[in-house]
């Protein structure tokens, strides 16, 4: 029995989309070809709906340009110096690419030239599941044995493995996410000898194309076994420059709804000083490393702790917000410490905001405290109590806090 079952009405429907019988109308001239390639012809074979819609043509990018704005297209010239232009109708891009042949290649850049053969063009791409392309009349051209490995699930390089990573490091990356998403059984054998021989290129490679990539890889559906895979052959320690939690990993792929970001804390965050590694190794943004490292405080808050109740569980997302507490209980799910009780995780279910201190400097000055330390410590004094009674947000509450700071400040 095969691993997929393909959808012969698959690529009926892709040629049937409104946007795609408009590019493929424009781009229509007696002696050229135009054709669907790579992923949404791919995906239209396993029956989804692909997002992104890619064709490549015989047309040079120039006649491309102005037969799609003689069209009354919207044509950018996306990537003009390597033959692609984007056609945009109705707000979604369909990206044109004259069809290529490799020259030359040093593993990050390609020396191309344009060409007329589709077969030389699914020569150059990576994985024979990604080297389909659909003509016009609705035929699906295979010349790289991409529809048997699609129906098995078996990732495969076109050619030979180690040439296609030589030519493109992120291929190493690119095996296992696909991997991931499309794959049975273990890796490809020799794409893995491949990837494995090759580690070395990925300190080539740019922190962003990298991170990229492995942020795609972890949600993918098979994400725990590929990680699990780069993990003891070597490449996860090259990729994000630490070890992995993987059982963590395991745990916080059952949750749903899940996020890149909150697999990654899992993966990989045990301290602060992960988060930063994490910043400069991958390029993360401001927000990706503050999750990571309100998962880290919140992490390190519960070591030691034998049980959280829902007083303590509010005190934490006070403290760290319900974000971060929520990735690190998917995380740390059925280890033997903390117990969580079923009226925390009621608790941090009914959050949807951070729990704010219904008291503030502001309200102590107001109250005849002069701004200063002894303000300051009776602010500390409120905190420390909001946080011991579950953090509560009531006027009663303000009262208390308002009551307990003003002690302090004449203690």
């Amino acid at each position: 029995m095969s691993a997929h079952r393909l959808d012969p009405d698959g690529p009926g429907r892709l040629l049937a989309r409104p946007g795609v019988q408009v590019c493929l109308a424009a781009l229509r001239v007696e002696g050229e070809a135009t054709r669907l390639v790579g992923g949404c012809v791919r995906d239209a074979l396993l029956g989804r709906d692909g997002a992104d819609i890619d064709l490549a043509t015989t047309l040079l990018p120039e006649d491309t340009l102005a037969r799609a704005r003689a069209a009354g297209l919207k044509a950018v010239p996306t990537g003009f110096e390597h033959g692609t232009v984007t056609l945009v109708v109705d707000g979604e891009p369909h990206e044109v690419t004259t069809l290529r042949e490799d020259i030359e290649t040093d593993g990050r850049h390609a020396v191309v030239r344009y060409g007329r053969d589709f077969a030389r063009d699914a020569e150059r791409r990576d994985f024979t599941i990604n080297a389909l392309s659909l003509s016009q009349d609705g035929r699906v051209h295979d010349t790289t044995g991409g529809l048997a490995d699609l129906a098995a699930g078996r990732v495969r390089f076109i050619g030979d493995a180690a040439t296609r990573i030589r030519e493109d490091a992120l291929r190493i990356l690119r095996f296992f996410r696909f991997h991931a998403r499309y794959g049975q059984d273990a890796p490809d054998p020799e794409g893995l000898a491949a990837a494995i021989a090759a580690r070395d290129s990925l300190d080539r490679l740019s922190r962003e194309r990298v991170r990229a990539e492995l942020l795609k890889l972890l949600v993918a559906p098979r994400a725990v076994e590929a990680i699990a895979t780069l993990s003891a052959t070597g490449l996860l320690g090259r990729i994000t420059g630490g070890v992995g939690e993987l059982g963590r990993l395991a745990r916080a792929a059952r949750q749903a709804p899940y996020s890149d970001i909150a697999r990654l804390a899992a993966l990989s965050v045990q301290s602060t000083a992960d988060a930063g590694r994490l910043l400069e190794t991958l390029r993360l943004s401001k927000a990706e490393h503050a999750r990571l490292l309100a998962y880290a405080r919140a992490l390190a808050r519960l070591h030691g702790l034998t049980e959280v109740d829902a007083r303590g569980l509010r005190a934490l997302a006070a403290e760290f917000g319900p974000e971060a507490v929520r990735d690190v209980l998917a995380a740390v799910e059925g280890e033997p410490r903390p117990r969580i009780s079923r009226e925390a995780r009621a608790a941090l279910d009914a959050l949807d905001h951070k729990p704010v201190m219904p008291l503030s400097g502001g309200d102590l000055v107001a109250a005849g405290l002069t701004p200063g330390r002894a303000l300051g410590q009776a602010l500390a004094a409120a905190k420390a109590l909001w946080l011991a009674e579950g953090c509560p947000t009531d006027d009663a509450a303000r009262a208390r806090l308002l009551d307990a700071a003003l002690t302090s400040a004449q203690a």
